[in-house]
């Protein structure tokens, strides 16, 4: 089947295989799902350097992680070479729907992205705190949440913003203007969540070894490195259910939320009755230069 989306036709194998077979979501569903919210995904995207994490034969086969674009990709889908240790890798961008729709097509059931775009590879435009519960307490993770936008936002003057990841947890994103490189925002990173850390021990731990995290929630700033990914906004996740990586409000942060609240069977609902909670994203980005002499005071009391 030949799927024409924009000026591109799009080749579908094996539309009905299930990639989902609890679900029955078979990979047509997936193709259909990332069309219809393609609008709502590029502007996260666009010139980024993605990871394919691809599933062949669905959720319940083998799975591998894809950086390097294969040579079998078509002509027309953008790609960007990137440094590496012993060169350099050509990897698949996101720029527009047909790209969206052909990687699923090859199995891509999750794209993750870098922090960074491919005119400034060494700067990334954003902050990415990682937030796993140890348990399945996500109370932790709310409150823990919270904790990152009090230091991040009264004391820091960043703007954030808050996603369910799909999966287990939750992403704090912070837009920023690109004049710091990886090294110097993973130190900024790592200073936030060691003042969070610090302030509440018996609660949260930056402690890299899991046996010596004790039950603690793990603050994670390890993303911010070059190289480094986090799942895409509004990405499937490759668990029963499909759930879905969701930006949120702030004020959703209650109750009954959890990271796989929302699905590939309720998301599109949620898109068409609420406002974008990421609405001001772009508009939000501030330079690090100010936030880092604070934080800077702050770490030497």
């Amino acid at each position: 089947m030949d799927l024409k989306v924009g000026r591109y036709i799009v080749g579908v194998t094996n539309q009905n295989k299930l990639l989902f077979p609890k679900a029955g979501i078979s990979k047509i569903d997936l193709i259909e799902y990332y069309l219809a919210m393609a609008e709502h995904i590029i502007p996260y995207t666009k010139d980024r350097p993605v990871t394919m994490h691809r599933f062949p034969d669905g959720i319940g086969g083998k799975s591998f992680y894809q950086k390097e674009a294969s040579d079998y990709f078509p002509d027309w889908l953008d790609t960007v070479k990137v440094p590496k240790e012993d060169g350099e890798i050509e990897m698949v961008m996101i720029n527009k729907k047909a790209s969206l729709t052909y990687l699923a097509n090859q199995g891509c059931i999750t794209p993750h992205i870098w922090l960074s775009k491919k005119d400034k590879i060494d700067y990334p435009d954003k902050l990415v705190f990682d937030l796993d519960p140890s348990d399945n307490d996500f109370n932790v993770v709310i409150q823990a949440a919270k904790d990152f936008r009090k230091l991040l936002e009264d004391e820091l003057d960043l703007k954030t913003f808050i996603m369910t990841t799909g999966s287990k947890g939750l992403h704090i994103i912070v837009p920023i203007i690109r004049n710091k490189n990886f090294d110097e925002v993973r130190e900024f990173a790592s200073g936030v969540c060691k003042i969070i850390a610090n302030d509440k021990p018996d609660d949260y731990t930056t402690e890299i070894r899991k046996d010596k995290r004790k039950g603690r929630l793990f603050l994670d700033y390890m993303r911010n490195s070059y190289a480094q990914t986090s799942v895409m906004p509004y990405a499937v996740r490759a668990l029963e259910g499909a759930p879905v990586a969701t930006p949120l409000f702030w004020k959703e942060l209650q109750g009954k939320m959890n990271a796989q609240r929302y699905t590939l069977s309720n998301i599109q609902k949620r898109i068409e009755n609420e406002e974008n909670p990421w609405e001001n994203y772009y508009k939000s980005r501030k330079s690090l230069s100010k936030p880092m002499q604070i934080l800077e005071k702050m770490l030497n009391r």
